[in-house]
């Protein structure tokens, strides 16, 4: 196996025995050869487009529920990964059948390779998978691409649960994945790094419209961190559909729901905030859920990635429920829905029923909600504070937390950092610094959390309607800096997102991404000015400073 695709790779350049992640060398082929053939189905629906098939949609939907299970820590599940493959590379000889003799020769073995044989797909993932790109500079370029929309085909998925799709992000993402099996020059590969991350700009728009639009725009609200005295369910992941389903299917049921990690943004949306057995947070951020599901005594649904292996001394395995994307060997998977009907969480009901209370590990309130409509409805006072110099700063903290020491440094920046700014955060990386009392600024909390990676967009949008109150030409002109920790495929697509908008001077960390060659490296940093974390206090410093 070699897979660099997320920042704990092993020794900073791949793993290639076995995933930091826990992922064995027989699951890491197996999504290498459904990728394969996710690229093989955005050629054909790229060049049945062209020919005035209607196919874009379809292939879409196939390539993002595919691809979104190949994200990190998504799936470790051997059996559903090999269903998958089944049902994509079924999907892909259906569609190459249905254009036929009008597509060109020479198409690339993405194409037209087809085999259901189970006992040759190991053999033949080893000859598709990263290292099969040879020049060190196309392969960079070309993972660029493939994990953007590895991240997109996540959001765009969630989007698609509530009923929302765009023709555009799908035919985006059909030709960004194409054309990693093509031979471009360098700066068409560029232009299709960019691409995507206007795709992902796009792709986290359609998301949000799709939560606001189901759940209500998120409000300022405290979520309670303690514990009741009911058997209770613990949610995780990002999918508040399932979030949704779940809430309906146990209300009146004496069983109380509980978010963990990236789903603690539930608490903000109207429609599901108004659940009373919606009880509050348990835990902490993802790599801590062997601690956490362990003293949560309950049902624990995953309900897409984020999930981990689970420990020898653990005793959770029997109350593990995974859906979507997620997967995991002996976990029960609920069945998707079908006819439009909701899922059934029936199991995982039966199961909390039969579980003690959750141990109280933690007491108190945390507050967030503060996605662009609600700040936005703040914007006199936030623009107040800027001008008087109550605020000297904004820091975006966004994305993913992670369990490198070296993440103890989003801690520290944020103890450190001057009384007079405001950190903006999204995604799980807030779980280095949400529970800390970092104060207010003239009733502004210095911790604005808009909710989950997603949400990332929030505060673009939070930006740029700042750029325009202050009459200013472009975003890099705020008194904003951007410190970000990254881990997984979802951070890369925020990333170029912020990149296809012209941000500059973001502070990536804790280390840089191992996909990216030197070569592509100073690309990044002559055009975008990206740079790595240092220490805590010398970034601050230049942050503080503007720089």
């Amino acid at each position: 196996m070699f897979c660099f695709q997320c920042q704990e790779t092993a020794k900073g350049t791949g793993c290639t025995v076995r995933g930091v992640c826990g992922k064995e060398e027989g699951i890491a082929n197996i999504q290498d050869l459904i990728i394969h053939h996710c690229k093989g189905i955005a050629v054909l629906a790229k060049h049945g487009n062209a020919l005035g098939i209607d196919c874009v949609d379809d292939a879409g939907r196939a390539i993002t529920h595919a691809l979104f299970a190949t994200i990190t820590n998504a799936n470790f599940d051997n059996t559903a990964l090999t269903d998958l493959i089944k049902h994509i590379q079924a999907y892909k000889d259906d569609l190459r059948a249905s254009i036929g003799d009008k597509l060109p020769g020479n198409l690339p073995d993405a194409v037209v390779y087809s085999n259901m044989d189970d006992s040759t797909y190991q053999e033949k993932a080893k000859t598709v998978g990263i290292l099969a790109t040879e020049n060190e500079d196309a392969r960079s370029l070309r993972e660029l691409v493939v994990f953007g929309c590895k991240g997109i085909s996540a959001y765009a998925h969630h989007a698609a649960m509530l009923g929302y799709e765009k023709k555009d992000v799908y035919l985006n993402l059909i030709e960004c994945l194409a054309s990693v099996t093509e031979s471009l020059a360098v700066d068409d590969m560029i232009a299709m790094v960019m691409k995507t991350g206007g795709n992902a700009v796009a792709t986290m728009d359609l998301l949000d419209e799709a939560n606001t639009s189901t759940y209500g725009h998120p409000e300022i609200s405290e979520v309670n961190l303690g514990v009741g005295t009911n058997p209770g369910i613990l949610v995780s992941g990002h999918d508040l559909k399932d979030m949704e389903e779940l809430l309906k299917q146990t209300e009146g049921k004496g069983i109380d729901i509980y978010t963990h990690s990236e789903m603690l943004p539930a608490h903000y949306y109207p429609a599901l905030k108004k659940y009373a057995h919606l009880k509050g947070n348990y835990g902490s951020s993802w790599w801590h859920q062997n601690q956490d599901f362990e003293t949560f005594n309950g049902a624990v649904l995953m309900t897409t990635n984020c999930v981990i292996p689970i420990k020898k001394n653990n005793t959770y395995a029997d109350r593990l429920f995974t859906s979507g994307a997620a997967g995991y060997p002996g976990a029960s998977h609920i069945t998707e829905r079908k006819n439009g009907a909701a899922k059934d969480f029936s199991a995982v009901i039966d199961r909390a029923k039969k579980c003690q209370p959750p141990e109280e590990i933690e007491t108190g309130k945390i507050v967030g909600g503060f996605a662009h409509n609600q700040v936005m409805a703040l914007a006199d006072k936030v623009i107040d504070a800027v001008k008087s110099g109550a605020i000297k700063r904004f820091i975006v903290m966004a994305g993913c937390d992670g369990r490198m020491k070296g993440r103890e440094y989003f801690t520290e920046v944020a103890q450190k950092l001057p009384k007079d700014t405001v950190i903006l955060t999204a995604g799980c990386a807030k779980y280095r610094y949400n529970k800390l009392d970092l104060g207010d600024i003239g009733g502004i909390p210095r911790v604005l959390d808009a909710g989950q990676c997603n949400d990332s967009y929030s505060l673009v949008v939070i930006a740029m309607k700042l750029r325009d109150a202050f009459g200013l030409e472009h975003i890099n002109d705020l008194p904003l800096s951007f410190d970000i920790g990254w881990y997984e495929q979802k951070a890369v697509a925020v990333l170029l997102a912020l990149l296809s908008l012209g941000v500059k001077g973001i502070r990536l960390g804790p280390t840089l991404p191992a996909f990216v060659s030197p070569t592509v490296l100073n690309v990044l940093v002559e055009n975008f000015d990206i740079k790595p974390i240092t220490n805590a206090e010398d970034d601050i410093a230049a942050m503080m400073a503007g720089n």
